[in-house]
This record gives C-alpha cells, sequence and structure tokens, in this order.
C-alpha cells in the first residue's frame, strides 16, 4: 500500500532535483560554444559536440527505459548523477577535441534549453505513479516550471566569468572552467538528493513485467516517429547554436545572451500553469499543437529580423509559446499508457527525439559556417510546424482518461482506444 506522506516528500525530492540540474544545464548550454571556440574549435567541430551529446544521451536514455522496468529507479538516477560529476570535471580539464567528444557522447552535458537527459524517463514515471490522472498534468507543469524557472536563473549565472574576469586577472578560458566544475559539485548535490527517494512501487512484491512495453507498443512508437520529427527540427536551434549565431550575427555579449536566455526561461516557465487550464478547456493534443505553431512562425521570422531588437522580440514572443506543449506532451504520453510501460514509454519517445535532435546540430553547424543568414531557423520552424500538423491528423481523437470522462459525461460519444489507433 502507498504512503501519501512518502509520495509527497519522493515529489519534492524529485521537483528539486529537477531544479538542480536544470540550474546546471542552463549556464552550460551558453558557456559551451564560448568555451569550445575559446580552445579553438570551429563551428563545425561544435555543431559535432553538440550532436554527440544529444546523441549520447538518446542512447543512454533508450537503453535505460528498456530496463528500468528489472531495476531499481534511485539506482539509475544515483549512477547518471555520478556520469554528471564526471561530465563537469572532463569538460574542465580536458581540451583536445577527441577527447571533448568521448565525454560529449558518455556523459550528461546537455547543450538545449530543454531536458533531454537520461534523467528524463525515470523522472516521469515516478512523477506519474505518485498522482492521480486529474493532477498529472498539473504536476509535471511544476515539474517544467521549476526546470525553467532554474534554467533560466542558470543561464544568468552564464554571465559569471565575465564577472570575475573584472575583478580578478585570470584567464577567460580558466574562469570557464570553473563553470564546468560548479556543474559537476550540482551532480554530486543531486546524488544527495535522489539517495532520500524510496519510490512506493518499488516496495511492493509484485513481479516486474516480462517485456518494457505491451498493448501499447504501436502508439508508442507512432508518437516516437512524430516527436523525432519535431526534435530534427528543434536541433537546427539548440540553445548552444543559436548563442553561437547571436554572437556572430550581432555580436551579441555573453551578459547579454545570459540575459536574453533568463527572461526565455522565465517566458516559459511563466506558460506552463496556462498550458494546464488549456489542456483542461481543449484538450492535451490541441493543447500541444495550437501553442506550438505560433511559436514556430515567429522563429522563422527571426533571421529577417533587421536589428538585434526586432530579433530578440521574436525570441522573447516564441519563448512565451513554444514550451507549453511540454508538460502537456508528457502528460499525455504517460497517459494513454499502461502504469508498467510507463519508463519504456517514456524513454522511446525521448530517445528518438535526441537521436533525431542530435543529427542536425551538425548541418545548423555546417549552414553556420557558410553563411550569417540564420536558415537553421527557417528549417527547423518549418520542420516543426510539420509535425504539429501530423500530430494533429493522426491524434485528434485519441484521448487520455480524463477527457474521455469529460466528453462521457456530456453525453458524447467516447473517443477511441488509445490502443487503437
Amino acid at each position: 500500500m502507498s504512503n501519501p506522506g512518502s509520495e509527497r516528500r519522493n515529489l519534492r525530492l524529485l521537483l528539486t532535483a529537477r531544479g538542480v540540474r536544470a540550474f546546471g544545464d542552463g549556464f552550460v548550454s551558453i558557456l559551451v560554444p564560448v568555451y569550445l571556440t575559446g580552445l579553438g574549435i570551429d563551428a563545425l567541430e561544435v555543431g559535432a559536440l553538440t550532436a554527440a551529446m544529444l546523441l549520447g544521451s538518446a542512447t543512454m536514455t533508450l537503453t535505460i527505459g528498456l530496463v528500468a522496468h528489472r531495476l531499481r529507479t534511485v539506482t539509475l538516477l544515483t549512477g547518471a548523477t555520478i556520469l554528471m560529476v564526471l561530465s563537469g570535471i572532463g569538460y574542465a580539464f580536458e581540451t583536445d577535441f577527441w577527447w571533448l567528444l568521448v565525454i560529449a557522447v558518455l556523459g550528461t552535458l546537455n547543450p538545449t534549453a530543454s531536458d533531454v537527459s537520461v534523467f528524463v524517463p525515470l523522472e516521469q514515471t515516478l512523477l506519474s505513479n505518485a498522482v492521480s490522472p486529474e493532477r498529472r498534468t498539473s504536476i509535471f507543469a511544476s515539474y517544467s516550471l521549476i526546470g525553467s524557472l532554474l534554467g533560466a536563473v542558470g543561464c544568468l549565472f552564464a554571465s559569471t566569468p565575465e564577472i570575475v574576469a573584472e575583478v580578478v586577472p585570470i584567464p577567460p578560458n580558466r574562469a570557464l572552467q570553473g563553470m564546468f566544475l560548479a556543474y559537476a559539485f550540482l551532480g554530486a548535490l543531486a546524488f544527495v538528493i535522489y539517495r532520500q527517494l524510496k519510490p512506493p512501487e518499488e516496495t511492493t512484491t509484485s513481479k516486474p513485467p516480462t517485456a518494457p512495453l505491451g498493448p501499447s507498443r504501436r502508439i508508442v512508437f507512432t508518437l516516437a516517429a512524430l516527436f523525432s520529427v519535431d526534435s530534427f527540427g528543434g536541433g537546427f536551434f539548440v540553445q548552444s547554436l543559436l548563442a553561437l549565431w547571436l554572437f556572430e550575427h550581432f555580436g551579441l555579449s555573453l551578459t547579454a545572451a545570459g540575459w536574453l536566455f533568463f527572461w526565455s526561461g522565465l517566458l516559459s516557465a511563466v506558460s506552463y500553469p496556462i498550458a494546464v487550464l488549456l489542456a483542461r478547456r481543449i484538450g492535451l493534443v490541441n493543447t500541444m499543437v495550437f501553442t506550438h505553431l505560433p511559436s514556430n512562425v515567429c522563429l522563422m521570422l527571426v533571421p529577417f529580423a533587421p536589428t538585434l531588437g526586432i530579433a530578440i522580440a521574436l525570441l522573447l514572443i516564441r519563448s512565451t509559446l513554444s514550451q507549453m506543449d511540454v508538460p502537456a506532451r508528457t502528460s499525455y504520453v504517460m497517459a494513454i499508457v499502461t502504469p508498467p510501460e510507463r519508463p519504456a514509454a517514456a524513454s522511446i519517445t525521448s530517445a528518438p527525439r535526441s537521436l533525431a535532435g542530435a543529427v542536425s546540430p551538425i548541418f545548423a553547424g555546417y549552414l553556420l559556417g557558410l553563411s550569417s543568414f540564420g536558415w537553421p531557423l527557417v528549417i527547423g520552424g518549418g520542420l516543426n510546424s510539420i509535425y504539429d500538423l501530423l500530430l494533429l491528423l493522426m491524434f485528434r481523437k485519441v484521448r487520455p482518461p480524463e477527457e474521455q470522462v469529460a466528453v462521457d459525461v456530456h453525453g458524447h460519444p467516447p473517443s477511441i482506444s488509445p490502443t487503437r489507433t
């Protein structure tokens, strides 16, 4: 029998750990291109390292998701934090491109503003199992809200090397190395937090499932394919590469970039509670699509902006809309599969996103090396729009349990079963 007090404590711990990791991801996503270019690495190689980070995360995420139904979730989470510590230490002291590539593949460094790490399927499963269906979208909104807020503060913290350099006469890269050590420290802090977890589902004596996926296999793989299209488009403008384009095209300073991504994260955070309200009124799928499409249009207009001010305005408008689909998407995946399938469903829908997103930064880096025009933003926004339209077409009638109830009580026919696509 589950213990409500233990579940509430686990929720607090998971949300705290999410904030700790997001803070580190926030400043790392901005500092990675600055640090690498300071080492003499060109734009194409920066794109390759960015791709390697996403590829490594995707591979580990998929592997963990396929075995998580047989292993202790807390053990997997603490193991991932050890990789986080080693990643920060490795980037702080290594300067050779090939060793940096190895660390990028095996580590947890995140070049994006979003959480695409091995932690995701494990945390999502624990959160879903600890709340009722009616509270599921709300808790994922809180999860995303904390991630965006702390990630935004982390972006602001990225200006620390410049501030330190003004006070203490040290080489710029030495200050950047200190930031990667700070990232390693955050990994150690997350380790301590995860060690205190005691998931209710692991206290039962029920036999673990023999396969990671069961009746929801078809719908999970279909969603994974669609999410891959979205992520492939998103890989063209991951935060590290977007920052690099702003540095080169508009001469944006590191401090200004930190403030820009701080406000972007803050606006994204504000949008999450609104996403919960929208989902209750128009449904999870409609919330994903009709908030994401306008944000893509704003993104595609950025390269045509004649001034930095207009470009920043478009990016901030996009930030207000672009992340509203995140809690809705996570809640939707967790809702339309059975509880034993949740670790695998979270991994299989997350890992291909990272794999697809790991390819496009290479093309984006190549395009940025060819031209100062923001072709990656135009291409990425177009691909994201195609994903939105396909998702609406294929899943508008596949409703989670709480939406089926809402329709039935008004006398309308129930929606089709999630496993019948």
